[in-house]
């Protein structure tokens, strides 16, 4: 390909039409072409004689189609194009109408004057894509915010590098004409070199640098260009101008407040990124403009105190409550550092006069887990609403620092959701504080990447860095992010480079490790006082004006300070992120304190049983081994239990890697037609007439951002039953920051009620140690129950039990027991995380059924299943109890039939694990009073429920199980069968009992 035609491909922006093509201020194809009818006085010589503009239009006709131009015009472009050997140079000779015109004008003085104009188009793509390296970012001026101070070579920051393209300093008062991909014109079609250059370095090369010539979308490129490239776009009003300065204000004064009074307070303050809150409520303004109503965000602990005070507006008394350390203890749970908590509020947005309704969540110092958990709360709310493209009801922003959001991987996994169907918000705008430092570590030392932004790019998402000590350069690029957002429904990222004016905290000494950047940032003038004098200089705010909104403020923080002394830190309530007015009394407690059966009526039986065993869709082929066989087993039961769900208006979601088929095959609610490519059906929805709807959802192959996805979605309602299901049990380790952080202590730590439900197949079947082990030790461990203590409860025990404890442990055995606990995860009044080892042989166990009487209108959910065999005939006669819970009572009952011990030895299975059911254990002791207590499991001894489960004050006199290992499971089948056999025989050798009884 010549250069001709591989310049000209630079020049058709992304893969679009060519730029002249369009309309405006470009030549528009039409016939006949000026040119198309020229006669020989328009010769190519004369043409470049008159004007080099017709020259290159008439070049870009003809590569479109050669029959655009004149035979004339065609042979010269031809023999222009043509590249061979001197033999070859008849071919490129220019016509006969040519010959002769052309003597005194050489084909070489167009060529040079195509590429000229080529070569400068270039250039201009060249400052839309590496402009922001060479961008004047950092605020203290020292620091390269991509790593590197090298000069793309492309760019012309001296007058010898024109001649990278071949041009010269005698051509910068030349006049180019400009490309369609470009708008630095203004409406302007050509422009001199020199204005051209200085034009791109205005739009690419100033405070604001931007990244977005990856993304593959003509249209979008477009629009990023016109925002940033138009003359004179980015101004403001001298009213916008005072709103900014007066939010500059309250974001610096708030700080300095906190410093006098607190100064041996670590508060995580904002300083040398004061600009942090005029720019939330820039985003918040737009977006509000646009017509949404509801914003959630989350953000780490670097100012959250200051977006608690002056976005969210939270009481100033509540949050200088907190700094007194002479407050009451938390009335609920062990409470959080006040720069950990959170809160939702519903108010005027002044900048629109619209109610807006403002969350920001409560999250733990993992920085940025938090992420996936706004997603999925916002999802929520979209789907609960209706808001199909996240128009309206609900957007998500998320604050980030600058190390986290280049090293913590639940970005990359977050991200990757962003635009999958059922876990995508139709965009975030995603703002990262860039203090240029971690807590001590070198940002060359904390990342490979340029930029801390860089893992956005993976989801085409642009890229705004900006220069936080610019204040109406970081309003502008606010406002076109949440533009962006508004007009794609994409994620956007606004990159504040700033600096952190103390330490990680107050409390730290950064000169340590950082002292030319200190010695620095010690010398740096504040923004505030930047902005001010500025804005003074040019008249828009007298002096006198500055100090009073000053002074305002000031007042305002003194008064709230004054009144903070009559708070009580008790009220924790008032820092609740996810209210449910609804579900609760106003004190914030359950309406009742008691469950209702959860069986079910034989009619909603019977109907979910044959929906659930035939396709509601006419001509739909359904694959011949799903057809069901009727038979009460693990999927049955579930089906049961989301269908009736469903019916009562509840919605149900189900989101895992594979979930709509299951990891065993044994699911399929999303049914494929074996003839029709992309034609499926979902029975559950096709049950009733007005029943909820059910979404089951194949996620992208993450554990920690889905299961928090799944959190957040879980605390949008407590009306809705949301459950994560993981392939594998183990896989919920690389979770374990989502259930250590938020499942486990939310409710202890934020007040925070959720019911979401983790399925984690669990079961030692010889598959060895990466697919056997759930870890229920790590539940059981977390869990609040204290083995040496019986609980003692007024009322309804089983119901006050779960409504004190932080969450539910359960190993169901049988599918009604499953089905059960599902359908009481909703009917209590209260919602707490329920976690539930699911089986993996036993879904298909033909000893693991159950009758549909189990099911039937007046049973419940059964913590524990005692032996209802020969020996619970003659309890006195048992000579061994044995507890259990899960797969291995199958694994028991079969060796104590071989045995022909069924009247000997007893075995119960514990359904519920945590809470402990010692109402229920201490009944089955005391019945079988003369018995040898065991505890049996396939676990190894220093893992699974052995070390938790103490027998209401007598302590299993023998473990019968797995000894104590390293590795969860042997990779070995012959290992495993030994070690089943070993530790069966040890559950039934009463040679010990012979012993006691002796």
């Amino acid at each position: 390909m010549s250069q001709f035609r591989a310049l000209a491909g630079v020049l058709r922006g992304g893969g679009g039409s060519p730029w002249w093509r369009a309309g405006g201020g470009t030549l528009a194809r039409c016939r006949p072409h000026p040119w198309r009818t020229c006669s020989s006085e328009a010769t190519p010589s004369q043409a470049v004689t008159s004007s080099s503009n017709y020259v290159e239009d008439m070049y870009f006709a003809w590569l479109e189609d050669h029959n655009n131009v004149h035979e004339s015009w065609d042979t010269f472009f031809q023999n222009m194009e043509k590249s061979g050997t001197p033999d070859e140079e008849a071919e490129r000779r220019p016509s006969p109408l040519l010959q002769g015109r052309v003597a005194s004008h050489s084909p070489n003085v167009t060529q040079k004057v195509v590429e000229d104009h080529l070569a400068v188009h270039t250039l201009i793509r060249a400052y839309q894509i590496r402009g922001h390296h060479v961008a004047q970012l950092d605020p203290l001026g020292i620091l390269d915010a991509d790593l590197d101070s090298f000069v793309p070579s492309d760019l012309i920051t001296t007058i010898d590098k024109l001649g990278f393209y071949g041009l010269h300093e005698s051509d910068l008062d030349r006049s180019f004409r400009l490309p369609h991909t470009t708008f630095i014109g203004g409406g302007e079609t050509t422009l001199p070199l020199r204005e051209v250059i200085r034009r791109l370095e205005a739009s690419y090369c100033g405070h604001v640098g931007v990244e977005f010539m990856f993304i593959n979308n003509v249209e979008q490129c477009q629009w990023i260009r016109q925002k940033f490239e138009t003359p004179g776009i980015m101004r403001f009003t001298n009213a916008e101008k005072r709103t900014l300065l007066a939010r500059l204000i309250r974001s610096t004064r708030f700080e300095d407040f906190l410093a006098r009074k607190w100064s041996s307070e670590k508060r995580f303050g904002l300083e040398g990124c004061e600009v942090l809150i005029p720019a939330l409520k820039t985003i918040i303004d737009s977006s509000s403009a646009a017509g949404i109503d509801s914003v959630i965000m989350g953000m780490p602990h670097r100012g959250r105190l200051n977006v608690l005070a002056n976005v969210i507006r939270k009481d100033l008394n509540q949050i200088f409550c907190q700094f007194d350390p002479k407050l009451e203890a938390a009335d609920e749970g062990s409470g959080d550092v006040k720069y950990h908590l959170g809160m939702y509020h519903e108010r005027i947005n002044r900048g629109t006069d619209k109610n807006i309704t403002l969350s920001l969540m409560a999250n733990p110092s993992h920085l940025e887990a938090v992420d996936p958990v706004v997603q999925g709360k916002a999802k929520a709310e979209q789907f609960y609403r209706g808001d199909a493209f996240g128009k309206k009801v609900m957007m998500s922003i998320l604050m980030h620092g600058d190390a986290a959001f280049a090293g913590q991987g639940v970005v990359y996994e977050t991200f990757h959701l962003s635009e999958l169907p059922s876990y995508t918000t139709h965009g975030t705008i995603h703002v990262v504080v860039n203090n240029q430092i971690g807590f001590t570590t070198d940002p060359r030392m904390a990342r490979s990447s340029p930029y801390p932004t860089d893992v956005a790019r993976v989801v085409n998402a642009p890229i705004f860095h900006v220069n936080a000590d610019d204040p109406e350069a970081v309003m502008y690029v606010c406002r076109v992010a949440a533009e962006w957002r508004n007009a794609f429904n994409k994620d956007v990222v606004i990159d504040l480079a700033c600096y952190r004016r103390f330490g990680h905290n107050e409390m730290d000494e950064p000169l340590f490790t950082q002292p030319l950047m200190y010695k620095q940032i010690r010398r740096q003038e504040h923004v505030l006082k930047k902005y001010s004098d500025k804005l003074i200089g040019d008249g828009v705010v007298t002096l006198q004006e500055y100090e009073e909104e000053v002074a305002k403020y000031d007042k305002i923080c003194e008064e709230a300070y004054g009144s903070s002394k009559d708070e009580k830190i008790s009220q924790i309530r008032h820092w609740l992120d996810s209210p449910w007015p609804k579900f609760f009394t106003a004190e914030g407690e359950p309406k009742t304190m008691s469950c209702p059966p959860t069986g079910l009526d034989e009619e909603v039986l019977q109907h979910i049983g044959q929906t659930a065993s035939s396709v509601p869709l006419e001509d739909f082929n359904i694959h011949p081994d799903l057809v069901r066989n009727g038979q009460l087993d693990w999927a049955l039961g579930e089906y049961m239990a989301f269908g009736s769900l469903l019916k009562d208006g509840v919605h149900v979601r189900l989101s895992g890697q594979d979930v709509e088929r299951g990891t065993f095959s044994h699911r399929h609610h999303v049914l494929h037609d074996q003839e029709v490519d992309k034609r499926i059906c979902v029975p559950m929805n096709h049950l009733w007439a007005d029943q909820a709807p059910y979404t089951v959802c194949n996620s992208s192959l993450s554990e920690y951002g889905v299961l928090g996805f799944e959190l957040g979605f879980a605390m949008a309602s407590p009306n809705a039953l949301v459950l994560w299901e993981a392939q594998f049990g183990d896989f919920h380790n690389t979770a374990q920051c989502i259930i250590d952080q938020f499942i486990s202590s939310g409710q202890a730590k934020w007040v925070r009620h959720n019911g979401i439900v983790l399925l984690l197949p669990h079961g030692m079947e010889g598959m060895g140690p990466e697919h056997s082990s759930a870890r229920p030790e790590r539940f059981l461990q977390m869990s609040k129950d204290d083995p040496d203590h019986f609980p003692e409860f007024a009322g309804d025990f089983e119901v006050q039990q779960l409504y004190e404890c932080n969450w539910i442990v359960v190993n169901c055995s049988t599918p009604a027991n499953y089905c059960h606990v599902l359908r009481r995860q909703i009917l209590l009044p209260f919602r707490k995380p329920l976690i539930i080892f699911t089986p993996k042989s036993l879904l298909r166990h033909t000893d693991a059924r159950s009758s549909f009487n189990d099911l039937a209108k007046g049973t419940k959910f059964k913590r524990l299943i005692p032996d209802e065999g020969p020996a619970s005939q003659n309890p006195d006669g048992v000579r061994r109890l044995i507890f259990c819970t899960g797969k291995v009572y199958y694994e028991l009952t079969k060796e104590r039939k071989r045995q022909n011990l069924e009247k000997d030895v007893a075995i119960v299975r514990l359904e519920q694990i945590s809470p402990f059911p010692f109402d229920l254990v201490r009944a089955e002791v005391e019945k079988h009073e003369s018995a040898e207590l065991v505890w049996c499991q396939e676990e190894h001894k220093n893992t699974g429920y052995y070390n938790y489960s103490r027998l209401v004050g007598r302590f299993p006199e023998r473990y019968a199980g797995r000894d104590p290992a390293a590795a969860p499971a042997t990779g070995n089948k012959s290992t495993h069968l030994n070690e089943l056999k070993k530790f069966m025989d040890a559950a039934f050798d009463l040679s010990a009992f012979q012993e006691r009884k002796a």
